[in-house]
């Protein structure tokens, strides 16, 4: 059965996005592919060249998360009308993941109590992606 994989967008910063998300998520970048790496690579444009056509970080718990640049051509417009959902088996884990995620981004939540989680806060990072950070999930 397909289970859905989050395809982040970025407008020329995906590289280091990535990076930062395999540092502080944990997991391994396993293909990171510009324009100019590409099986398409003699038709991109030479100013899209450096650009990633692909990237994929595998995480630690198998899932994955895969992120490209927007092409140059079209108006990049933020990551909109999602959030990314991260659940941790202690509200340590999951707060120490939230403060790195929130470095140089703009925490919109802070950890607490929620009814379904014994810690839960809401932050968008320094790359513009939304995340919720669970702590210890409860019944609801």
């Amino acid at each position: 059965m397909p289970h859905p994989i989050a395809y982040l967008s970025f407008n020329g910063n995906c590289k280091e996005a990535m990076y930062f998300y395999e540092q502080t998520l944990g997991g391994k970048i396993t293909v990171m592919m510009s324009g100019a790496e590409s099986p398409m690579a003699a038709m991109m444009p030479p100013e899209s060249a450096h650009r990633i056509l692909h990237a994929r970080l595998e995480l630690p718990d198998g899932g994955l998360l895969y992120a490209g640049d927007c092409p140059q051509h079209i108006p990049y417009e933020g990551i909109k009308g999602v959030t990314f959902c991260l659940n941790y088996d202690t509200t340590e884990e999951a707060t120490r993941i939230f403060n790195a995620l929130a470095e140089g981004g703009k925490i919109t939540m802070p950890v607490q109590p929620a009814f379904w989680a014994k810690s839960w806060g809401m932050l968008e990072d320094k790359y513009g992606t939304p995340w919720n950070i669970n702590g210890v999930l409860l019944p609801i």
